[in-house]
């Protein structure tokens, strides 16, 4: 008999604000549902920047990540 497969929430922190993912994402597919541009982001998880190069890793439990946007004027 197969096993079922239970899905349990993974707790991140986006921002400062806290979150549940009922389903794995990629950092740049939380990016995607958050309706965010790929360009002109800047991404850090655990205070350390992430770089683009990485966006297709899966987002895991209790990541604190910051999002940062380019923001044009002076």
């Amino acid at each position: 008999m197969r096993e079922q497969q239970v899905m349990v929430p993974i707790g991140i922190s986006v921002n400062g604000e806290d979150r549940e993912l009922t389903t794995p994402l990629t950092i740049a597919e939380l990016l995607e549902t958050m309706s965010l541009p790929s360009k002109g982001i800047a991404v850090a998880v655990n205070g350390e920047v992430f770089p683009r190069a990485r966006w297709d890793e899966s987002v895991m439990r209790g990541w604190e990540i910051e999002i940062l946007t380019a923001v044009q004027g002076g």
